[in-house]
């Protein structure tokens, strides 16, 4: 029996695929196998001896200590692109509303209430105020084309708008999700000089905190229009409200709203609706569930973010699943030190650990128990 602790309300769709009959799914378990998450914070949480896996129902992974998790040997899935259309959707709203002045003119028009007749004509009267431009033929740059960002870079040359994007880790395959209309900038700042919209989808790192400062928004063009709906440190708030008040910068739309930036003139601050769709969660849910039960019961591995991704067949009597640090030859090495018939092996590293998987034949635990001994080895346990 595994026990599940869900820390936010998770979706019965992914719940309901962990069978009764061997899982105990509850928001009050005390030493869990394995937690599902979506936004709540763990890195107060104290992490168990029994914790396997944590899988967030979501891409980012900011409310987890992953460094904490590697070293204890746990394993921590997200849910790439399980949430992605929502976000795009919203991003595209945000295009739209960033450049035609919606929500000011609907908040004005509020104060036209109980004029009766004169309505109209006031309407006629005010609306110049609130013109903004069309996006068909501007210029939208993309920094980040991962799930989320390549669906919005196609979207936005459907809707008729010159797009270039930008990402350093880029892979053939991500290429081919682009639509070939989309240009591939050499770099930020290329998509800083070309373009009228700039929509931010990098990930949270060290390296990319504040990458849209003062610096930067100095090499864009006047007027323009900045969309954030990846993650709040992305970008310098100060500069931001800088930039607007000068009129370097026309609007800045994000779904990381926070204290400096309300109230601000041309700021549309939106309370992080991203995945905030009933179709979002349940994919969240489904795909983080599913990680957790092919880990749990497989060893399987997919979709983590401190661990790389390792499958094996179980053909023998047991499967013995090994985290460790990386190292040169860690399969073969941990396969020669496990004493038993080793029908078959897989393993793969990701920074600076490794998984390694071996389909055994004979004493599987005493197996693990001189693995667990090896130097750089954290974890082992064994799938019978």
């Amino acid at each position: 029996m595994y026990n599940i602790l869900t820390l936010n309300k998770i979706a019965a769709c992914g719940t309901d695929l962990l069978p009764k009959a061997n899982y105990a799914i509850s928001d009050r378990e005390a030493n869990p196998d394995a937690v599902v998450v979506r936004s709540a914070s763990m890195h107060e949480m104290e992490l168990g001896s029994n914790l396997l896996a944590i899988a967030r129902a979501g891409a980012g992974v900011n409310n987890i200590p992953i460094d904490k998790c590697s070293e204890k040997g746990i394993a921590v899935f997200n849910t790439p692109g399980a949430n992605a259309n929502a976000v795009k959707e919203l991003v595209i709203a945000g295009l739209f509303l960033s450049g035609r002045k919606v929500i000011p003119a609907t908040e004005w028009i509020k104060g036209l209430k109980g004029k009766g007749d004169e309505v109209g004509k006031l309407v006629e009267k005010g609306k110049s105020q609130f013109v903004g431009p069309e996006i068909m033929g501007k210029t939208l740059g993309v920094i980040g084309l991962g799930a989320i960002g390549a669906l919005v870079a196609n979207a936005a040359v459907a809707l008729g708008m010159k797009v270039y994007g930008a990402d350093p880790f880029l892979s053939e395959a991500g290429k081919k999700r682009l639509s070939p209309e989309v240009k591939i900038a050499s770099s930020n700042d290329e998509i800083y000089q070309v373009s009228d919209f700039i929509s931010i989808h990098a990930p949270a790192t060290p390296e990319t905190k504040g990458m849209i400062n003062a610096d930067t928004i100095a090499k864009m063009k006047d007027g323009v229009r900045i969309l954030n709906f990846a993650r709040a440190d992305l970008v310098d708030s100060k500069a931001i409200i800088d930039a607007l008040a000068s009129g370097k910068m026309a609007s800045y739309a994000t779904d990381f709203a926070t204290d400096d930036l309300l109230c601000v003139e041309n700021v549309i601050a939106i309370p992080h609706l991203g995945a905030s769709t009933p179709e979002s969660e349940d994919n969240c849910a489904v795909m983080a569930c599913n990680e957790v039960r092919n880990y749990l019961e497989k060893g399987e591995i997919l979709n983590s973010v401190n661990l790389p991704n390792v499958s094996l067949d179980k053909t023998g009597d047991a499967l013995v699943c090994v985290i460790s640090k990386a190292a040169d030859g860690i399969a073969d090495k941990l396969a020669a030190e496990a004493g038993v018939t080793v029908a078959a092996k897989a393993a793969g590293t990701k920074k600076d650990m490794a998984y390694t998987i071996l389909d055994v034949k004979g004493d599987a635990d005493a197996a693990a128990s001189k693995l667990a001994g090896v130097d750089g080895v954290i974890r082992v346990r064994v799938i019978k």
